[in-house]
């Protein structure tokens, strides 16, 4: 028997999510065969959501398409027990939508746990949004933690080698305001692995600054990070030379004066003999000792 041809309905499907098995999904039941039209005020957003910030120049231009053609790719959807539905993936879509002033929306019902939910909403915003690379460090994270995911799954759901997603993990550990900085785009994440290397604080931050207030590029970042971590030189002092009866003398004295006491002496058998003191009263104290007084 000839198999048949796919619909536009499965690829559709296939563009939101691309890790679902789109001939499995329509006929297992988890899904609805068609698109289903429902009311936008209905939607509520996704508790799971990656993505804090939306660009609202973006917004605005799928708000006119929106206005001129309609919602071409359905958004995906659970429906809850009080009737209502809750967002899967597309929430640029269901706002422009909103902003639009629609009463309906295109949308794909499926079944899904939280868990579920979680990791399809997480693993579409990494694969599909522009997301800077602090959302997608917490959003790795979340998928790791809450979905019980190991690196290899991950690594698998996500399309990245476990390289790439050990890089963006280690972002977690950085000081928040190199967070904060990466976050507004103020550095690149080259320029936060090399901060990474820096664990002193206080030359971490200073160094922060300098890439932000001195456009400093990666390449004299690494030549900054390099010449730090270069260990100091070691001051090694002589060992004291001095005659065996003038270190003994020099410890009597220091015990009989009750200060501390310095013996140098030359080769030739020339030095100084200095005597510490702590105040004119010390001084004084030191003087009459020597004097016999």
């Amino acid at each position: 028997m000839e198999k048949k041809k796919k619909s536009g309905l499965g690829r559709g499907l296939g563009m939101i999510l691309p890790d679902v098995d789109i001939d499995a999904t329509l006929s297992g039941g988890n899904l609805t065969t068609a698109i289903t039209m429902i009311p936008v005020n209905k939607v509520e957003a996704n508790p799971f959501q990656p993505r804090k910030e939306f660009n609202e120049d973006a917004l605005q231009e799928l708000e006119q398409s929106i206005r001129q053609q309609g919602v071409i790719t359905p958004v995906t959807v659970r429906q809850m027990p009080d009737g209502k539905y809750q967002l899967i993936a597309g929430e640029r879509r269901l706002r422009a939508s909103q902003r639009a002033g629609l009463k309906e929306i295109p949308a794909y019902i499926r079944i899904a746990t939280d868990t579920q939910m979680m990791e399809m909403a997480l693993v579409e915003n990494i694969q599909r949004e522009n997301l800077n690379a602090m959302e997608i460090a917490f959003s790795y994270n979340a998928l790791i933690e809450e979905c019980r995911l190991t690196h290899d799954q991950l690594s698998e759901k996500v399309g990245k080698n476990r390289s790439t997603i050990t890089n963006y993990l280690r972002l977690l550990n950085l000081p928040s305001e190199t967070q904060l900085a990466l976050s507004n785009e103020q550095i690149s994440m080259a320029h936060a692995r090399c901060l990474a290397g820096v664990e002193d604080m206080e030359m971490h931050l200073a160094l922060l600054h300098d890439i932000i207030n001195k456009g400093l590029s990666v390449r004299q970042t690494e030549q900054l990070v390099k010449a730090m971590s270069k260990p100091k030189p070691t001051v090694t002092r002589k060992k004291e030379d001095v005659p065996e009866y003038h270190a003994a003398t020099r410890s009597q004295l220091k015990q009989y004066l009750q200060s501390e006491v310095e013996v140098k002496r030359s080769r030739r058998g020339k030095g100084t003999l200095t005597i510490h003191f702590n105040s004119d009263k010390d001084y004084e104290r030191i003087i009459r000792l020597v004097m016999g007084e």
